[in-house]
């Protein structure tokens, strides 16, 4: 078993933390400021894991991934894109009625150079984007990312997400300092794109 801490548990749910590797560099996530949530390390000694490895971890907790299991960690979810697919699939074989969802910047297609959803279906029944932004400028300036065309990229994802019957949530978070992120300019993008919307405020100290 891996000595990672790839599984850990928030609200009495499962989360996933596959990397610790991300294409954004956001200056409000909670990694910039501390290394663990609710007292569970997600910092990872190695990058080098296996699906297996997580698969060990899960069975921890089989007693609660009926309440739901998020794709969330310290890093983008989709870089490590196949584990994520073959860890949704064992998940959905033998617990079928786990929910599973994906948080995610958005950046998958381009991580992975072809469209990365229609692989996803029936393995994972949501997809939560972090929009984080009501126009580039302010993206760029927020997220810091390290590939071109970050947000036209995110909004495309997007859009594809919902035209393949994902479930699709667009999310914001708010009240970071003094940067004017216009919610609601933010959820009629949400809504332009077929998506659901959902503003949260920024937790200074995280969980």
């Amino acid at each position: 078993m891996s000595d990672n801490n790839l599984v850990y548990i928030l609200d009495n749910k499962v989360y996933i933390n596959l990397t610790n590797r991300c294409t954004n560099d956001c200056i409000f996530c909670l990694r910039n400021d501390k290394d663990d949530v609710c007292g569970q390390d997600m910092r990872l000694k190695t990058e080098n894991i296996t699906s297996h490895d997580v698969i060990d971890q899960l069975k921890q907790y089989e007693d609660i991934l009926p309440a739901g299991l998020t794709f969330c960690g310290y890093g983008e979810p989709t870089l490590k894109f196949q584990i994520l697919k073959e860890v949704a699939k064992y998940v959905k074989e033998h617990y079928p009625e786990t929910y599973i969802k994906i948080n995610t910047n958005g950046h998958g297609n381009i991580i992975n150079k072809h469209n990365i959803l229609p692989e996803l279906k029936g393995i994972v029944d949501e997809v939560s984007i972090s929009l984080n932004a009501h126009n580039e400028e302010l993206y760029n300036e927020l997220c810091l990312p390290k590939i071109k065309n970050a947000y036209s990229e995110m909004l495309r994802f997007a859009q594809e997400a919902v035209s393949e019957g994902f479930k699709t949530t667009m999310s914001v978070v708010s009240g970071y300092k003094d940067y004017d992120v216009k919610t609601d300019k933010c959820s009629e993008i949400a809504k332009n794109t077929g998506a659901n919307f959902r503003a949260r405020e920024w937790i200074k100290n995280g969980y």
